[in-house]
């Protein structure tokens, strides 16, 4: 295995590089990098040249200098393919990944898409979720009006790290930034577009992206199907990593 790095959409990006044969590019998760899906690029290294990335703010990649969405995160990877020469790739996506996967598959050749535990689907919120960000709102005018405009940024940042989640909470600034803007992005609309044969791998106990998601995806992606382990959670390829390779080698050969 060797590792490599790029310049993608004005960042270095990190990857490695195993195996040999068809491409497949492998994605990780938020609050992840490649190690966390190594053992992905394990099994598919079998039968392919794998390309796992560490996308830009992860890993031993740098961090955008700006706010991205998941169209610049897509644009990274499209660019990444071009550099390189790859073309229609294996993709797969572990949970954002999965995002830059859809979109991905959505508008370029693929020769599969595998979404493992994925993103794409906004999550229906409620009563509860609105008030707490009403409240939020309200806390923030009163801050910048009694603190002013600096004193005021500071006590927002803190109030933010303590009410998130934990990955709003371990990530530099601009990373929350950009987390704030792609975990509300809904890609339901792209899914009908994706050509690829698509399977979608899922762990039954999964709450940050539920078993709902993978049957809405299976609905809007033409011909995709649907592969679910019970007592597995988010990382459904940690949890039950037997099954998950055989299905995966399965996939792939077939």
């Amino acid at each position: 295995m060797s590792t490599e790095s790029i310049e993608v959409c004005g960042s270095r990006m990190t990857y490695s590089v195993s195996g040999a044969g068809a491409p497949l590019v492998l994605m990780h998760g938020w609050g992840c990098n490649s190690s966390t899906v190594a053992s992905i690029a394990a099994v598919a290294s079998e039968s392919h040249k794998v390309y796992n990335i560490d996308f830009p703010g992860f890993g031993g990649s740098e961090e955008p200098s700006e706010v991205w969405g998941v169209e610049r995160y897509t644009q990274a990877i499209e660019e990444f393919t071009a550099k390189l020469g790859i073309s229609s790739p294996v993709l797969v996506g572990h949970s954002f990944g999965g995002r830059v996967g859809i979109l991905y598959s959505s508008r370029n050749e693929v020769s599969k898409l595998i979404l493992v535990d994925a993103a794409g689907v906004k999550p229906r919120r409620s009563i509860g979720y609105y008030a707490k960000v009403w409240s939020f709102k309200a806390m923030k005018t009163a801050y910048r009006l009694l603190l002013g405009k600096e004193k005021a940024k500071i006590q927002i940042e803190k109030a933010r790290a303590k009410r998130g989640s934990s990955d709003y909470a371990s990530a530099s600034p601009m990373m929350r930034s950009i987390l704030s803007k792609v975990v509300n992005e809904d890609l339901k609309h792209v899914m009908p577009l994706i050509k690829a044969p698509t399977l979608l791998i899922w762990g039954e106990n999964d709450t940050a992206t539920p078993l709902s998601d993978a049957k809405t995806m299976e609905k809007l992606i033409p011909g995709a199907g649907l592969v679910s382990f019970s007592g597995c959670g988010h990382y459904s390829f940690l949890d039950n990593p037997v099954g998950f390779a055989a299905v995966l080698r399965s996939f792939l050969k077939s």
